[in-house]
């Protein structure tokens, strides 16, 4: 059951995370004004804590959890997955860093600033679909490398 459990809260703090994400793409526009920031700021602290979440559920999912760590430890797939949230996690921080930029300055981004992280946020979303394919494949037991 506690397997079960760990999967299913898994999933719905990647959902959630993604669903951040395509909020703050969608507020960061280039008509966004102080409101907007202040919006997109609060949001982006989710995107903080589900992060977290993510990282302490999945890693307690792969010590305590029906395959257990060497099945995990050993996958290529599972350190893809895990490098690609991590690559994720770096492009998330210019946004974060512009919006408290933004809030702080008290006036509306530039055009060339929301550009700029639009792009960021892009590329965030665009590595998205890697977690999807490295935690199947991962989870069908591709990926193997020594012992496991």
């Amino acid at each position: 059951m506690l397997d079960l459990a760990a999967a299913i809260a898994h999933h719905l703090l990647i959902f959630g995370l993604f669903g951040v994400l395509a909020a703050e793409l969608v507020l960061v526009k280039q008509s966004i004004d102080q409101a907007g920031v202040r919006r997109v700021g609060a949001i982006d602290a989710w995107y903080g804590v589900l992060a977290v979440l993510i990282l302490v559920v999945g890693f307690s999912r792969a010590i305590y959890t029906a395959k257990g760590w060497p099945y995990y430890s050993h996958n290529a797939f599972f350190w893809a997955k895990i490098a690609t949230f991590g690559l994720i996690g770096l492009l998330s921080a210019p946004p974060t860093i512009a919006f408290a930029r933004w809030r702080k300055s008290g006036q509306a981004p530039s055009q060339s600033q929301v550009a700029s992280i639009r792009r960021f946020l892009w590329a965030e979303v665009a590595l998205f679909p890697l977690l999807l394919v490295f935690a199947a494949a991962m989870a069908r037991g591709y990926g193997v490398i020594g012992p496991g």
